[in-house]
C-alpha cells in the first residue's frame, strides 16, 4: 500500500516501569482503555502484554487476556489485536541453583506460552525467535520450542509477528519460513537497542532488512531515546513502525508519555514524510490477517 504504513503501539509490558510513569497501564481495564486510545490516535495494531492487577508484574493468566481482547472487541473503535506468546521466557542465572535457576525465574513451555493466542484468536501475535542475554537475565526461547510454538500458531490462523532481537534471530526466522512453519508472506519486527542485542542503529536496521525474504514485510522499534529514531528511519527505508510504553515511557526527557501521545508523535513524523498509518482494516486485508470473529 502506498504511502501506508502499519503502525504498532505496544501499550504495555512486564517491566518495572510503573513507578517511573503513573501513565502506564496494569490492569486489564486499563490495558484495553490504552489501546482503545492508541487507536483513536491512529495506531493500526495494538500490542498486549497482560499484568497482573495487585502486583504490576507479569501475568500469565488468560482470563487477563480474555478482559483485555473481549474490552477491545466490544468498543467502538477498531484496532487490530497482537497478542504476545513470548511470556515465560526468563531465566534468571544463580550459583546456588544453576540448573534451576535464581529468585525470578519464570520458564513456561511452548504450550502454555502459546495458550492465551490458542483461546482468544487475535489477529496477530508476537514470536520471539530465539534466545539472547536480556540485561542481567537471559531470555529462553530453544530453538526446538520456537518450531513447537510455530506450528502451534500456524494451526490457529493467527499470524505471526516474528521478533528478532539480534542478527542470528533473523537466521532462524528464516529458518522457520523455509521449513514451511510460516504461511504466507512473513512478517519481521526488528527489535533494536535491548541490552544485550542488536544496536539501535541505521546500519543494523538496514542489515536485517538485508537478509529477510524478499516477500516479507518488515517494521522496526528502538527502546527508550532511540523509539522515535529508529520509527523513523524504519519508515524512511519502507518499512512499518512500532512506538508506546513498552518500549519507552517519556514523551521527552523526563516528561513521562501516555501511548496515545506516543501514537501522536508517530503519526507527526509519518505525515511529515507524506505518510499515513493503515486503518486496521486496509492492513487486514493487505497482510491477510483473520477475521477478528473467526476465520479468515
Amino acid at each position: 500500500m502506498k504511502n501506508k504504513v502499519l503502525l504498532t503501539s505496544a501499550v504495555t509490558g512486564a517491566g518495572d516501569t510503573l513507578e517511573k510513569n503513573p501513565h502506564v497501564p496494569v490492569t486489564p481495564k486499563e490495558i484495553a482503555e490504552s489501546a482503545i486510545e492508541s487507536a483513536k490516535s491512529g495506531a493500526t495494531v495494538a500490542h498486549v502484554h497482560a499484568r497482573d492487577p495487585k502486583t504490576g508484574g507479569i501475568s500469565h493468566n488468560v482470563e487477563h487476556y480474555r478482559e483485555i481482547v473481549d474490552r477491545i472487541r466490544e468498543s467502538e473503535t477498531d484496532v487490530i489485536i497482537n497478542i504476545t506468546s513470548g511470556g515465560g521466557g526468563d531465566f534468571i542465572p544463580s550459583l546456588n541453583t544453576p540448573a534451576a535457576g535464581g529468585d525470578g525465574t519464570d520458564i513456561q513451555t511452548p504450550a502454555e506460552r502459546h495458550k492465551p493466542v490458542g483461546e482468544l484468536l487475535p489477529e496477530m501475535c508476537t514470536l520471539d525467535c530465539g534466545s539472547t542475554n536480556f540485561g542481567d537475565m537471559i531470555y529462553m526461547s530453544p530453538t526446538d520450542w520456537l518450531r513447537d510454538q510455530a506450528k502451534l500458531i500456524q494451526e490457529s490462523g493467527v499470524k505471526p509477528e516474528l521478533e528478532c532481537f539480534d542478527t542470528g534471530h533473523i537466521r532462524f526466522a528464516n529458518q522457520l519460513v523455509k521449513e514451511g512453519l510460516i504461511d504466507d508472506d512473513p512478517m519481521y519486527q526488528f527489535c533494536l537497542g535491548i541490552p544485550w542485542g542488536a544496536a539501535a542503529d541505521a546500519e543494523t536496521m538496514m542489515y536485517m532488512k538485508n537478509r529477510i525474504p524478499e516477500n516479507a514485510h518488515w517494521s522496526a522499534f528502538g527502546i527508550g531515546r532511540m523509539q522515535m529514531p529508529m520509527a523513523s528511519q524504519a519508515a524512511l527505508l519502507g518499512g512499518n513502525i512500532r512506538v508506546g510504553l513498552e518500549d519507552n515511557i517519556y514523551l521527552s526527557k523526563g516528561v513521562p508519555a501516555t501511548n496515545e501521545q506516543l501514537v501522536d508523535k508517530a503519526v507527526t513524523m509519518l505525515n511529515g514524510l507524506d505518510l499515513q498509518p493503515m486503518t486496521p482494516q486496509e492492513a487486514r486485508e493487505y497482510f491477510n490477517l483473520r477475521n477478528p470473529l473467526g476465520g479468515k
